[in-house]
């Protein structure tokens, strides 16, 4: 992982996803890319991509731990 993220919480094991940070309420976060945690998933774990994405949304996205929780971002998603 490249950058200064002392005082931020970060996601395990998914250091290459990081894309930057932000802030939410005043806390600086960390923010990721989902796309590329679902791939590492699929890389590092050999899952499925329909499991990666459950496995992701549920136990890595779904997770709240506090006011420094991280943001993961889904780049490649478009709402209208």
């Amino acid at each position: 992982m490249t950058g200064n993220f002392e005082g931020m919480l970060v996601a395990d094991g998914f250091d290459n996803a990081v894309i930057g940070t932000a802030y939410v309420n005043s806390n600086q976060v960390v923010v990721y890319s989902s796309e590329k945690c679902v791939k590492i998933l699929i890389d590092r774990d050999n899952m499925q991509e329909e499991e990666a994405k459950e496995y992701f949304e549920f136990n890595v996205e779904g997770s709240y731990m506090g006011e420094k929780t991280p943001v993961f971002v889904w780049e490649n998603s478009c709402i209208l």
